[in-house]
């Protein structure tokens, strides 16, 4: 396996807002991933906030979505916007030397942002895949990608994937 990763964040039931459109591209890169040997994550939201309505514990809302191609057991539970605050990721990251991720997912202005946000503080090198993210309000999602930029993130498309 090569020292990267490609993560898939929140790609649950409870994101139904906008996840279809983009649902066959997350897809595409986790063929991509698998073809080159990269460790695919799947990152999940679970809510414990009292009175929550969405990605509540032990839901059908928190599970992965059924559309989503799941080709690894590497799934990890956040209960944060930051992937990071899982130590089961974190360990994950140390355990297998990853320096670079790919990300895709939604909510860009929320937990992406966060992570991408995150990793790049933290030194990790970040290639967002522009066409695999999306957001409750996809309004704001060009200006994400300025965001993204900003904090030293490569903004790619599938077509542009390589190692």
């Amino acid at each position: 396996m090569q020292n990267k990763s490609l993560v898939v964040i929140d790609i649950q039931n409870d994101i139904t807002k906008n996840y279809k459109e983009i649902i066959d591209n997350i897809n595409k890169s986790i063929d991509w991933a698998e073809e080159n040997n990269l460790h695919v994550v799947y990152i999940r939201h679970e809510n414990l906030s009292p009175g929550t309505r969405t990605f509540k514990t032990g839901t059908r809302g928190a599970e992965l979505a059924p559309d989503l191609k799941i080709v690894s057991e590497n799934v990890f539970t956040k209960y944060k916007g930051n992937a990071l605050t899982s130590e089961e990721f974190t360990d994950f990251i140390r355990q297998n030397e990853i320096e670079d991720f790919y990300i895709t997912g939604a909510d860009a202005v929320a937990c992406v942002k966060s992570t991408c946000y995150n990793l790049r503080k933290s030194n990790y090198g970040v290639s967002v895949l522009s066409d695999c993210i999306t957001s409750y309000d996809k309004k704001k999602i060009d200006g994400m990608t300025d965001y993204y930029e900003s904090k030293g993130c490569q903004i790619i498309g599938l077509n542009d994937l390589s190692i």
